[in-house]
């Protein structure tokens, strides 16, 4: 699906964005090293699992075309969709709680989200791996 290499370029794109305005904005707002660095593990789950989405859209090319892998292609879909909620609730839930102190808003609802966040970062590489054990790229059949 064209929309998981799209949603991948532009996380990662985001990613990039996001880290430098830690890098620059954040530092400069004094926060706690340890707030810093919560906010610098988001960007880099972002990164991951932009790629991640990437890699999703290039399996799923290969796969194309072929019906008895279709089971493949929904599985590698329900990794996409799984690596998409894991960057909204992991990084998400974490660029929030690291910039906290700088909202005029109470975000601590947010501490319980991160490891659904990566339990759904979990369950879309399980997902990549058990497609992965059916691939076979150098079929034609």
């Amino acid at each position: 699906m064209k929309l998981y290499l799209i949603l991948g370029l532009i996380f990662a794109l985001l990613g990039v964005v996001l880290g430098a305005f830690g890098a620059h904005g954040l530092k400069s707002a004094h926060l706690a090293p340890e707030l810093i660095q919560t906010y610098e593990i988001g960007v880099r789950y972002q990164f991951y699992h932009a790629f991640a989405l990437i890699l999703v859209f290039i399996l799923q090319k290969i796969n194309e075309g072929e019906a008895k892998k279709q089971a493949i292609f929904s599985g590698l879909n329900w990794a996409g969709r799984c690596f998409l909620m894991g960057i909204v609730l992991f990084s998400g839930s974490l660029y929030l709680l690291a910039c906290r102190e700088l909202l005029p808003f109470s975000v601590l609802w947010a501490g319980p989200i991160t490891p659904l966040g990566g339990v759904f970062f979990i369950v879309g590489w399980f997902l990549v791996a058990r497609a992965s054990l059916h691939f076979n790229p150098t079929s034609h059949e």
